[in-house]
C-alpha cells in the first residue's frame, strides 16, 4: 500500500527528473553557441550523409584543437570528407571548411564585439528558457501535490514539506543553470 508520503515522493521524484532534463538541455544548448575558441561541442548534433543514411558526425569522426583557434575533424573513412565538409557549409555556422585529403579543418575566425553581445543576449534567452521550464515543472508537480490534498489522500502537514522540498529542488536547478550561463558568458566575453 503506497502513503500519501510515497505518492509525494514520486511527485517530487519526477519534478526532479524533469528538471534535470532542462538543466540539461539548456547546458547542451549553450554548448552549440560558437565562442571564438575552437571546440567539438558545437559538432555534436551535425547529422551527415554518408552512404545514402544520416549519421551523426561525432560517429564518423574524431576532433582535435591543436590551437585555440583551429579544429581538426578526422574521419575514419576518407571517403566521408565531401559529406562532413557539406553538412558543415549547409549547417550556416560561419565557418568554412577546408581539407588536405585527410582531415578537415575549421578555423574559427575571432568574434566581434557586437557578435559577441548578441550570443550573450542568444545564451541569456536559452537560460531563461531553461529556468522557465523548470518553473513549469515545479507548478505542474504542486498541482499533482494539490489533488492529492483536495482527494484527501495527504494531510497538509505533507503538502508543506513536499512544497518546501520542490521550491529547494528548483532553486538548486535554476543556480545550475545560472551557473552554467555565467561561464558561457565569460567564455563569449573573453578575447
Amino acid at each position: 500500500m503506497t502513503t500519501g508520503s510515497d505518492l509525494t515522493d514520486l511527485a517530487i521524484q519526477e519534478a526532479q527528473e524533469r528538471m534535470d532534463g532542462a538543466v540539461s538541455r539548456a547546458r547542451q544548448q549553450f554548448a552549440s553557441v560558437r565562442t571564438g575558441r575552437a571546440s567539438s561541442a558545437l559538432f555534436e548534433r551535425f547529422m551527415v550523409d554518408y552512404h545514402g543514411t544520416d549519421v551523426p558526425l561525432k560517429q564518423l569522426v574524431s576532433f582535435s584543437v591543436p590551437e585555440p583557434q583551429l579544429l581538426v575533424i578526422s574521419p575514419f573513412d576518407k571517403s566521408s570528407i565531401p559529406s562532413i565538409e557539406r553538412a558543415i557549409v549547409q549547417a550556416d555556422i560561419g565557418i568554412n571548411p577546408s581539407n588536405d585529403g585527410s582531415v578537415v579543418r575549421l578555423a574559427f575566425p575571432p568574434l566581434t564585439e557586437e557578435r559577441r553581445r548578441e550570443l550573450v543576449k542568444l545564451v541569456k534567452q536559452m537560460a531563461e528558457e531553461g529556468r522557465v521550464a523548470i518553473r513549469n515543472s515545479r507548478r505542474g508537480t504542486r498541482h499533482d501535490i494539490d489533488q492529492l490534498q483536495k482527494d484527501g489522500e495527504i494531510s497538509e502537514d505533507v503538502v508543506a514539506r513536499a512544497n518546501k522540498e520542490l521550491d529547494q529542488l528548483t532553486h538548486a536547478r535554476e543556480k545550475l543553470i545560472n551557473d552554467a550561463l555565467s561561464v558561457k558568458e565569460q567564455e563569449l566575453l573573453e578575447i
